[in-house]
């Protein structure tokens, strides 16, 4: 079924309609879920909601921009809203050496696609991992990123830091990259 005839559909609540939107996007947003979710359950918990909104929220798709990309907002700000829901996002960690270590953000995501790299970023403290998916990965700026969690812009900014760090470290101890990597990282090498 084409897209088009899936939005048709869905506007009309053609239930073979919502099941073919759901089957066709629902994989790669149950990925984007789990980025934010701590478990698969919560996971699949945030999908569920997110798909309702979507198929009661579909008339407000303007066709303007794709699909997927419109799906993938609702979802992340399904996710998002869960987060503050349960007052999850506002978790931190400090560390010592969090100013000392810097990840590149344009290895962010293309390494993401690793399950392992993936995994890692699970490992991180909810509020370093929300922050660290908004921006590095969604794209937000860390001005939309405090209005979405209601935290300071400076809180977003600290907890990215960290976040970019303690990755790095977990990556570093589960030996994902090497520390002589993290240098040419540091220094913006690509030798």
């Amino acid at each position: 079924m084409t897209e088009e005839l899936m939005l048709h559909g869905c506007l009309n609540n053609i239930a073979s309609a919502q099941e073919a939107l759901y089957n066709r996007f629902s994989p790669r947003m149950l990925g984007v879920c789990y980025r934010f979710a701590r478990n698969r359950e919560d996971a699949e918990d945030m999908l569920q909601e997110g798909f309702i909104k979507i198929f009661t929220q579909i008339q407000q798709f303007r066709g303007q921009g794709a699909l997927e990309g419109w799906i993938r907002r609702i979802i992340v700000h399904t996710c998002i809203n869960i987060l503050k829901k349960n007052k999850k996002f506002s978790d931190s960690v400090d560390l010592i050496h969090a100013g000392n270590l810097f990840l590149n953000e344009n290895n962010i995501p293309s390494i993401l696609e690793s399950k392992e790299v993936v995994d890692s970023v699970r490992r991180l403290p909810m509020g370093y991992r929300t922050v660290l998916n908004l921006y590095a990965i969604e794209g937000f700026n860390h001005k939309e990123i405090s209005q979405m969690l209601d935290i300071e812009e400076s809180t977003s900014r600290s907890q990215y830091t960290r976040a970019k760090a303690m990755l790095e470290a977990i990556l570093i101890n589960k030996k994902i990259i090497q520390p002589k990597e993290r240098r040419r990282i540091l220094m913006g090498s690509n030798t």
